[in-house]
């Protein structure tokens, strides 16, 4: 690499820094945490995109698109449920966590069912947030040497050294601003990799003559039961929805940005924001897979430089071999700043749970003391996330698959748990307990036993049992103690606003263009 790139590397790092540094100043955990809830929906809105859309979603996802096996623009289907979930965020989920002023979700389960409810969800939380952040580090650095040919070691500092200071430092407001730099960076970069990909091929014609038509194919109806019966259109709206609602209103990662709103308007913007612009973000990272692989089954030079079995090395060969200097450097950034935004909202997020439901749940803190234990927890989740990331590579190489399988087996029952909570005056915490756990149980005998289920079933079948059996256990059990549940139901807010009119007419747009898209090229 040439030192220009260096030096937009270097640059960006300093940046970094320097903004953590302009938000230094806290005065206790709720500043630090939620930015003192002064955040707009703009802000709150490219946060949580740039957190989700990760560097693993950059690298991975155009790799499937464009060149793996099976592949193509069928990812396009992991964003119909997206709009549908976000109108049960606004109406449903968000607006009860929001007013109870809270600062990690899981303390609200301890006020509506009781202690053990709230400390499991979170060790659960912590456990394989921790986990993930760690596999995708080490991905994403994996990478990253193989094509810049430099010691992996060295990568996985960069990006994780350079995070945990200005998170330290600067708390929920540098993560959050963090965050709205680096979607900038990334959405520069998956543009600049689609000109650059259709200027080599002749242009957009010269592309569309190329491309594998098969890839093209967006919506297969498949049941995502049985080998090969993945990414179908039931399986992904139904199976996506609940894992949506569950991971953007009851993931503390992703939901910490909904309690740090500045009002619950602003947070509703932000939803409807995150509702309408995730599709074509996604659309765009995948054509800029697809024209890249087309570019590379085009030229075997290129091709030749891939590994068969290695396909995520694709973008980043080509903005090594292509890309002309400096620009290099700047698509790089685009990388290294999707691993950061997930790596600073995810140590953000796990100091926040550790603090809330751990440290100061029985003791009260001071201001000046709630500010220095944020502090030493984001240092200490930042450096267990590193160490996580620097054992990866003893871990089997299906563990990243094993990620999702994870977050699918949990994130079904805890969305449940939240519903029943919010929904339910009956419901109570022996029920809804026992309920969660053969949520739980049942996910993980699918996946134990072999049965071909795809994963992101698992999602509703763990909500279903777990809603089924809290409900119907609660009318013949009594609850533990004979106590009533500590808090009514909470079901103020209005189906009928525009909001949601407008994201149903997107869900049918998206579906209908991802429909017809084969036909249009």
């Amino acid at each position: 690499m040439h030192w220009i790139d260096w030096a937009v590397i270097g640059l960006y790092s300093v940046g970094l820094l320097a903004l953590g540094y302009l938000f230094r100043e806290q005065k206790d955990k709720r500043d630090y945490f939620l930015g003192g809830r002064s955040l707009g929906w703009f802000s709150m809105g490219m946060s949580v995109m740039a957190s989700q859309l990760s560097a693993i979603s950059f690298i991975s996802a155009a790799a499937f698109v464009g060149m793996k096996q099976g592949g193509g623009m069928q990812w396009l289907t992991f964003e119909f449920a997206v709009p549908l979930a976000m109108i049960f965020l606004m109406v449903v989920l968000v607006p009860p966590l929001y007013r109870a002023g809270i600062v990690s979700v899981y303390s609200w389960l301890e006020t509506r069912f009781s202690p053990a409810t709230r400390l499991l969800l979170s060790g659960v939380f912590q456990f394989s947030r921790a986990f993930a952040t760690g596999i995708m580090i080490y991905t994403v650095a994996l990478v990253l040497a193989s094509v810049m040919d430099i010691p992996m070691w060295q990568t996985i500092l960069l990006s994780g050294v350079v995070t945990i200071i200005y998170s330290w430092q600067g708390g929920m407001k540098a993560v959050v601003w963090g965050d709205v730099v680096q979607m900038l960076i990334l959405l520069a970069g998956i543009v600049l990799c689609i000109a650059y990909g259709l200027h080599l091929q002749g242009g957009w014609e010269a592309f569309v003559a190329r491309v594998d038509r098969e890839r093209l194919e967006a919506v297969p109806f498949n049941r995502g039961v049985g080998e090969g019966q993945e990414f179908g259109f039931w399986p992904m709206l139904i199976g996506g929805f609940f894992l949506y609602i569950s991971y953007y209103g009851c993931d503390q990662s992703q939901a910490q940005r909904a309690l740090s709103g500045k009002s619950l308007k602003e947070v509703r913007r932000a939803l409807l924001f995150n509702g309408l612009f995730r599709f074509p973000v996604t659309l765009a990272y995948c054509f800029m897979g697809l024209i890249v692989g087309t570019f590379a089954f085009g030229t075997p030079e290129f091709l030749e430089q891939i590994p068969a079995d290695q396909p995520d090395r694709m973008i980043p060969l080509f903005i090594i071999n292509y890309l002309p200097v400096g620009v290099i450097g700047l698509l790089l950034v685009a990388i290294l700043a999707a691993a950061m935004s997930s790596l600073s909202s995810a140590i953000n997020s796990l100091s926040a749970a550790t603090l809330e439901d751990f440290v100061a749940r029985r003791r009260p803190l001071d201001a000046a003391t709630q500010v220095a234990w944020s502090r030493r927890l984001t240092l200490a989740w930042g450096v267990a996330c590193i160490g996580l990331a620097f054992s990866a590579g003893r871990i089997a190489p299906t563990v990243i698959e094993a990620i999702n399988k994870v977050g699918s087996a949990f994130y079904g029952p805890i969305v449940a748990t939240f519903i029943l909570g919010i929904l339910s005056r009956r419901a109570h915490a022996r029920a809804v307990n026992a309920g969660l756990i053969a949520g739980v149980a049942a996910n993980l005998f699918i996946w134990q036993s072999g049965l071909p289920v795809f994963w992101i079933w698992w999602n509703f079948i763990g909500a279903a049992i777990t809603l089924a059996l809290g409900y119907g256990l609660s009318r013949v059990w009594a609850p533990s103690g004979k106590k009533e549940p500590a808090l009514p139901p909470h079901t103020t807010e209005s189906w009928w606003v525009p909001e949601n009119g407008v994201l149903l007419a997107w869900f049918v747009l998206i579906v209908w263009f991802s429909l017809n898209l084969k036909d249009w090229l």
